[in-house]
């Protein structure tokens, strides 16, 4: 593995890019989050860093696998109504001559519209006349297919540092899939909003799957190209493959850099505040409570009509909406809690996960336990639960574990 650390400005390239793209960019519709300069707080993400990996990209055919948040921010552009300050990163590579063939589209696709769980559909995207193979479909994994004819694959994807978020699944696979076929992978690094703390139950190896491939705590306090060297270095891919990776890193950025996303990562983490409470709320995914999905507090609110109207008094009624056209109890009125305004913990909290089931009507089906289960990578989180445990006492024994992993993760940190 190369982790490439030199860094110089290189305004004419970046210049050479913008002029060359004209494009409108999906990315301008998904609102919530608050528009970025090219950094924040002296951030500058991989991406920008066009010197620092155009040359590994020159007189190769090279694949993309990118959504929606996957820019180049323009240097001292201020946001405008209709013109974001940033070029999606297909964009800037097809205008600076680059062979970019192709495009792999994790879920929510490409351009960041599906649902969550949705199948996405390969096809072309129409903004670029460029092939999108899905991996969110029939395929998780590229096919040998799927990477036929080309030299390299570049990932970049804006992750949120939650084990159950599927982009570092799809990670894990595209480094699987190019390291059995010998392309090398390039991995974009970018913040991640969730880095400065580890929490959460760690994986147990009988529950791997889409939602956790490794045995890794649920908050995992690592950046993507930080999680790509873990990966490689661990032995984690496949009959002990091993990657022929790069990662580009940020610039200016530590653990305890504060950043805000400028683009959602997905469309229901609109805002700051969903992307902070994700690690919490997104336990209820395993549950027959709604986390706010078919409202416009997504992963802000929580609540289900069996709750109980003595102890919850916050009501809504979920509806069909973009991101979220099925959502759980679609049309019925549930009772919760309105958590936009709650300061966002450091920690995989369970008070409300516990409150949701202590406080619900008699004998009613709570967990999902299937689903619940492959959440929290294990099968004892809902049995503490049902056993009565305080948030507390669950949370005193996930330490060992997570003491244990920390170990390990300290080998693969770019970041101070």
């Amino acid at each position: 593995m190369f982790v490439l650390t030199a860094f110089k400005n290189t305004f004419l390239v970046l210049l050479l890019t913008f002029m060359a793209c004209g494009r409108s960019q999906e990315a301008a519709s998904l609102s919530g989050l608050q528009p970025a300069d090219d950094s924040q707080e002296g951030v500058i993400v991989a991406a920008n860093r066009t010197e620092a990996y155009f040359n590994l990209l020159r007189d190769k055919d090279f694949a993309l696998v990118a959504n929606q948040t996957s820019v180049i921010f323009t240097p001292g552009a201020e946001p405008g109504v209709g013109k974001p300050p940033w070029v999606h990163l297909a964009d800037s590579l097809l205008g600076a001559g680059l062979r970019l063939k192709k495009v792999f589209a994790p879920e929510h696709g490409f351009r960041g519209q599906y649902d969550a769980g949705e199948e996405v559909k390969d096809g072309v995207d129409l903004q670029t006349g460029l092939p999108v193979s899905s991996l969110h479909g029939t395929h998780r994994k590229p096919s040998p297919e799927q990477l036929a004819g080309l030299d390299l694959v570049l990932f970049d994807i804006q992750d949120v540092g939650v084990r159950f978020y599927t982009y570092i699944a799809t990670l894990q696979l595209v480094m699987e899939a190019c390291a059995e076929a010998g392309i090398p992978v390039v991995v974009l690094d970018r913040p991640n909003p969730n880095i400065h703390y580890v929490d959460g139950p760690v994986m147990e190896k009988d529950h791997r799957g889409f939602l956790g491939k490794t045995e890794i705590p649920l908050v995992y306090g690592m950046t993507m190209g930080e999680y790509a060297q873990m990966i490689n270095e661990e032995g984690w891919l496949q009959d002990g493959v091993k990657s022929d990776l790069t990662v580009i890193p940020l610039v200016n950025y530590t653990r305890n850099t504060p950043y805000t996303l400028p683009i959602p990562p997905s469309p229901n983490l609109p805002n700051q505040q969903a992307v902070r409470l994700y690690p919490s709320l997104g336990l209820f995914e395993g549950t027959y409570v709604n986390a706010g999905r078919g409202t416009t507090l997504q992963f802000q609110s929580f609540g289900a009509p069996f709750l109980s109207g003595s102890h919850f008094k916050y009501t809504y009624t979920p509806e069909s909406r973009p991101g979220a056209r099925s959502p759980k109890h679609l049309g019925a009125l549930c009772r919760g809690r309105d958590l936009s305004t709650v300061v966002p913990p450091d920690a995989v909290d369970l008070k409300w996960l516990v409150e949701a089931y202590t406080y619900r009507d008699d004998n009613t089906d709570f967990f999902k336990t299937e689903g619940f289960t492959k959440h929290a990578g294990t099968t004892t989180l809902q049995k503490q639960i049902v056993d009565g445990m305080s948030a507390v006492q669950i949370r005193a024994s996930w330490q060992n574990p997570i003491e244990e992993f920390k170990k390990i993760r300290a080998k693969y940190l770019i970041y101070d």
